[in-house]
């Protein structure tokens, strides 16, 4: 452990239990509990402790938490230091996973995007090793430069010495969702040194936050070391987007036969994939007449019966012999993986994880099914409740962009879709207080689940109220909005918290900004300032300059606050289209490998879209900014990367605003 961990904990024991990221994240929690009211007793950590991953979760109630920790501790005025917060928290997290981890009904796939990442008992599962590496020996074994090292032997350890440069990580992202990393960007030497090394791991981290996937308490140092537990959670994350990435309407406006009119049609839209994926099992079982419903990929799903079944509907030609025949779960779990096998199903589980419920196997399980066949109408007969939905792809890729770096902050909960997942204020106001701790009054916020709409409001009210402290332009917008879901409105408030964000993370630099406040002409300035230093001629006027969509300045601004970064051989002239495209990929990618965590689309380059152009410019900034002098031209990498995100524009009364005015938006 370093000297900073060293500082936080003295107890070596802890030390040993937690990643450094782990810590500084758990620290955090700490000081903004002990923050809310000024001090922290063993009868104030239930309830503030509740608000942590997998400790708080859904399965372990108050009632248990405060149970558990009066037993342990009986004292309760008694006064919590941050060693001692570290104890019950491990106190708890073994609790809850021993109450949790006996694949009861509650254990959904909900909780598959935390799985390892935030778990400190550090326990892996051979079989969900084994699926993946399968999994990974399928679908890059003919990839030109991995194929040296694959297939990799499931038995082995081996999958952990082999990420230890970043290159089978990188490369799986791509798999999962093409193109998000520019492979010009991959270091692919046979040997590399730390700096490459660390950089690849950088743009994998980073990488992974801009497709969806929560690594809050993971560094790159967990992957140099292989910790197997860590590497285990981003990896089965990857797997699960590529699996699930068909469950929309967009890819499979089939799915419209799940639904009868267009108002379910808007349900079935802002649900996450994994539900419409149960929703499409219950409606294939439904046809075969089951009379059960699946509610979750564990127990429901244990005795392997729904299964037969679906089979059977999905192809009744490969039903001998029948599964439903058997006597006994194993067994009717065996002939269930021969039926699969006969259609030509992709499966990586064993019958043992059927019937031992295992949840992230099963899920997979079902989205093979899924993808091979789908047993739903090649005409559909509902396209017209299609027609009829808003098509708006800027407001689409504005939520995507929103909704994985609220996502990145660390929240409690996972959030799916920010029209839908925000109108309780919850997850809104934990923001707040992830980027100006202390500014929430919790004591009259209400946590979830919620069932009185009033309680919404209150909640909506007080996230509308900060906003309008934190000097947000939010006229005519009221907590109500947020609870109905008013999309234009909740975009417009995201956009300013985001923007927020990145201006006080620079003027925090106040050895750089000496205190004063950071407005859009600084940033400007900044990067002409950077570029022109190099004797280059390139300019950028604005940030909706025109000029900007070839992607030159930026990349030169890239070279110059980090030379080694951007290998000029590779980069196009920027005339034609694809030459934009190849250009804007590339400037996102390595920006990534030097620690900016961004979460923009190329598109959002070519296009030169104003606010994208400005975060991504503060994002470069504060990156550079942050580095040791003496560092910033030696070619190390920041791990952890800045927070800052670069993201779409949102409402039209917003995105007009220019430089000059301060930064007003």
């Amino acid at each position: 452990m370093s000297g900073y961990v060293g500082i936080l904990v003295s107890d070596p024991w802890l030390q040993n239990q937690f990643t450094q990221v782990e810590l500084r994240s758990l620290k955090s929690h700490f000081m903004s509990m002990k923050r809310e009211s000024g001090k922290l007793t063993v009868g104030d950590l239930p309830a503030k402790m509740s608000r942590l991953k997998v400790v708080g979760s859904d399965n372990f109630t108050d009632q248990d938490r405060a149970s558990f920790i009066q037993d342990l501790h009986p004292n309760l005025d008694e006064d919590v230091d941050f060693e001692f917060f570290l104890r019950v928290y491990l106190q708890l997290q073994a609790h809850a996973t021993a109450t949790t981890g006996s694949g009861g009904k509650n254990n959904s796939s909900s909780a598959f995007l935390k799985a390892a990442t935030t778990t400190l008992l550090h326990t892996i599962s051979e079989s969900e090793k084994a699926s993946y590496v399968a999994h990974i020996n399928n679908y890059l074994g003919q990839d030109d430069f991995l194929k040296t090292y694959l297939p990799i032997d499931p038995s082995t350890n081996d999958l952990f010495e082999i990420v230890k440069d970043g290159v089978l990580l990188c490369k799986l992202i791509n798999v999962a969702v093409p193109g998000t990393i520019d492979e010009r960007a991959i270091n692919t030497k046979r040997v590399l040194n730390p700096w490459e090394r660390n950089e690849n791991h950088t743009l994998c981290l980073n990488s992974a936050k801009a497709v969806g996937c929560t690594v809050v308490n993971i560094g790159t140092q967990d992957f140099i070391e292989g910790r197997r537990h860590l590497v285990l959670g981003v990896i089965s994350q990857i797997i699960k987007i590529q699996l699930l990435a068909d469950l929309n309407l967009k890819k499979t406006p089939q799915l419209v036969e799940l639904v009868d009119d267009s108002k379910d049609v808007e349900e079935l839209m802002s649900l996450p994939p994994e539900k419409i994926l149960l929703r499409w099992m219950n409606f294939q079982l439904k046809k075969a007449g089951y009379q059960k419903i699946v509610t979750n990929f564990s127990s429901d799903v244990k005795d392997a019966e729904a299964y037969a079944h679906l089979l059977n509907v999905l192809a009744p030609e490969h039903s001998k012999p029948s599964a439903l025949d058997a006597k006994n779960p194993m067994e009717r779990a065996k002939l269930v993986l021969e039926h699969a096998d006969r259609m030509g199903c992709k499966r990586y589980l064993t019958a043992k994880d059927i019937v031992e419920g295992s949840p992230n196997l099963n899920l997979a399980f079902v989205a093979h099914i899924f993808q091979h066949r789908n047993g739903l109408s090649t005409q559909t007969k509902q396209t017209s409740f299609l027609d009829n939905l808003e098509d708006d792809t800027q407001i689409s890729r504005e939520e995507r962009a929103f909704r994985f770096w609220m996502n990145s902050l660390g929240n409690s909960s996972y959030i799916n879709n920010v029209f839908e997942d925000l109108r309780n204020g919850w997850a809104l106001l934990e923001s707040l207080d992830k980027i100006s701790p202390g500014i929430v009054n919790w004591k009259i916020a209400n946590k979830p689940p919620i069932k009185m709409p009033f309680k919404k409001v209150e909640n909506c009210n007080q996230v509308v109220k900060i906003g309008k402290q934190l000097k947000f332009s939010l006229v005519n917008i009221a907590g109500n909005d947020i609870v109905q879901g008013n999309k234009k409105l909740i975009l417009a408030y995201l956009w300013q918290l985001m923007r927020y964000n990145i201006l006080q993370l620079l003027k925090n630099l106040r050895f750089h900004s000496h205190g004063k406040e950071i407005a859009d002409a600084d940033i400007l300035e900044w990067a002409n300032t950077k570029v022109s230093s190099t004797g280059s001629q390139s300019c950028m006027k604005s940030f909706k300059d025109k000029s900007l969509s070839d992607g030159i300045f930026f990349l030169e601004l890239l070279s110059c606050v980090q030379p080694r970064v951007v290998n000029w051989s590779l980069v196009t002239k920027g005339v034609t289209d694809e030459e934009k495209k190849m250009n804007a990929t590339y400037i996102i990618s390595i920006a990534r490998k030097l620690g900016c965590s961004i979460f923009l689309l190329p598109e959002d380059i070519t296009e030169v879209n104003q606010k994208m152009i400005l975060t991504l410019t503060a994002s470069i900034m504060y990156w550079f900014l942050k580095q040791p002098v003496e560092d910033r031209r030696s070619g190390i990498s920041d791990s952890e990367g800045s927070s800052i995100v670069s993201n779409s524009t949102t409402d039209d009364s917003a995105s007009e605003s220019s430089t000059e005015e301060n930064g007003n938006i």
